[in-house]
């Protein structure tokens, strides 16, 4: 996976900030830290609110420090923290989770076509045994 540099809304107005990924790598293999991804997305929704981490973490009843952590991708949320966080930025956790999946595909380099299983082709034509096996069954 050619993974180089990803690229994030910083704020309402602002100029997108470009990060450089350090994806882990195990057995070889490049890995991208979803709780990373997690940590940008709760970092962007913010910073387009043009909230900062005091008042998320304040209404979600989340430490300050942990928070931070969890935007920086060094901790990982537990599904609790994740729906109060997205509760205090007044976004469904789905719509976090579905732009996690959506960075995510881009990183792991799949189009939409790959997502989405009604995006591929229908075939026009049925396959022959199953023509045969309709017809044995009305006659």
């Amino acid at each position: 996976m050619d993974v180089d540099n990803v690229v994030g809304i910083t704020g309402a107005g602002r100029q997108p900030a470009t990060r450089l990924m350090h994806p882990t790598t195990v057995k070889g293999e490049t890995m991208v830290l979803v709780r990373q991804e997690i940590g940008d997305v709760l970092r962007d929704t913010r910073l387009r609110q043009g909230r900062t981490l005091r008042q998320v973490a304040s209404r979600a009843s989340v430490a300050l420090g942990y928070l931070s952590e969890v935007e920086r991708g060094q901790k990982e949320a537990s599904s609790e923290i994740l729906a109060s966080v997205a509760d205090a930025l007044e976004v469904p956790l789905s719509s976090i989770l579905r732009e996690v999946g959506d960075r995510l595909a881009v990183l792991e380099g799949l189009g939409y076509g790959d997502l989405d299983p009604l995006a591929s082709p229908v075939p026009d034509t049925l396959p022959a045994e199953l023509v045969a096996e309709f017809d044995s069954a009305v006659h």
